[in-house]
C-alpha cells in the first residue's frame, strides 16, 4: 500500500495529500516522512496546483505522529535519532515552504508529530470530537527546535510549554481558544469545509495566494521591509490576473485566473 498519497480533484488544482495507514492511525514511519516530503517538494513546483489538503486516510485519526514501534531500530540513540530527524525536519521544511495554501482535514487525533505537522498548514479545520495534544514528556522525548518552531509561532511559547509540560490530550474547542486550529465543525461535515475552503482559495488568483503566503511569513522576521520587498507588493498591478479579476468585477461576472 502506498502509505502518502497524492490526489486531483476534478479540476485538477486542488491536491490531496493523504497519510495512507489507517491501521496505525496514520502513525508515521521514516519512509513515510520522507514520502511525505516528496509529495511536498513535487506539489509546491507545480503552478497548476492553488491549494494543498493534508489529511490522515479515515475518520479515526489525522495522526498520532511518529510510529513509537520503530524507535527500537531507528531512534534509540543519540546518532540515530539525529539522523531520523533530518528526515522529519526536512519535510517540516517542505510543508511549511509549500507555494500554495495547505489546509489540514483534522479528523480525530491531532497529537505529537501530528500535531506538529498540522500546525505547519495554513488553514486547520477539524471536528467536534478531535483530540490534540503533545504528551512527548512521558516517552522522555523533547520536541527539537525545528519542530517546536512552527508550533510557538502559531501559538506562542507560553502555550506551546503548557501543551508540552502538562502533556494533555485536551479537546476541539479548547484547540480552538488556544489558536491551534482555525475552524471547527460537526465531525461529518470535516471533509465538505474542508473541500470547500479549498476551492474558495483555488478560485481566487493563485499568484496573490502565493504572494501573501509569503509576505506573511517575511512578516514574521523582524528585520525591516526593504524597499525592493515593499515595491514587489504592487507587481500584482502587472499580472493578467489583475486584469481579469476587476474586469469580471465591473461585468458581475466570475474571473477565471490563470495565474498569469
Amino acid at each position: 500500500m502506498n502509505e502518502i498519497l497524492i490526489e486531483r480533484d476534478e479540476t485538477g488544482d486542488i491536491a490531496t495529500v493523504t497519510m495512507n495507514r489507517p491501521h496505525k492511525l496514520n502513525a508515521l514511519t521514516r519512509p513515510m516522512w520522507r514520502a511525505l516530503g516528496d509529495a511536498f517538494e513535487t506539489l509546491s513546483a507545480d503552478d497548476s496546483v492553488r491549494c494543498v489538503i493534508l489529511r490522515g486516510a479515515g475518520e479515526k485519526s489525522f495522526s498520532p505522529g511518529n510510529d513509537i514501534s520503530e524507535f527500537e531500530t531507528e531512534r534509540s540513540n543519540k546518532a540515530q535519532a539525529i539522523d531520523y530527524g533530518h528526515d522529519m525536519h526536512r519535510t517540516a521544511g517542505q510543508i511549511a515552504d509549500c507555494r500554495h495554501p495547505v489546509v489540514a482535514q483534522i479528523h480525530g487525533i491531532c497529537v505529537g508529530g501530528g500535531l506538529e505537522i498540522a500546525s505547519l498548514a495554513d488553514i486547520r479545520i477539524c471536528g467536534q470530537s478531535s483530540r490534540f495534544g503533545a504528551p512527548i514528556k512521558n516517552l522522555g522525548l523533547v520536541m527539537a527546535y525545528a519542530e517546536m518552531g512552527p508550533l510557538v509561532k502559531l501559538v506562542g511559547p507560553t502555550i506551546a510549554l503548557e501543551i508540552l509540560l502538562e502533556g494533555r490530550i485536551f479537546d476541539a474547542a479548547e484547540a480552538k481558544d488556544k489558536g491551534l486550529v482555525t475552524r471547527i465543525v460537526a465531525d461529518d461535515q470535516v471533509a465538505t469545509e474542508s473541500r470547500e475552503t479549498a476551492r474558495r482559495i483555488a478560485d481566487g488568483a493563485p499568484l496573490v495566494a502565493r504572494w501573501h503566503k509569503r509576505f506573511a511569513r517575511r512578516l514574521q522576521d523582524p528585520k525591516p521591509i526593504s524597499e525592493a520587498e515593499a515595491l514587489e507588493c504592487f507587481d500584482c498591478f502587472d499580472t493578467e490576473d489583475f486584469r481579469t479579476g476587476y474586469a469580471a468585477f465591473l461585468a458581475k461576472t466570475r474571473p477565471a485566473f490563470n495565474g498569469r
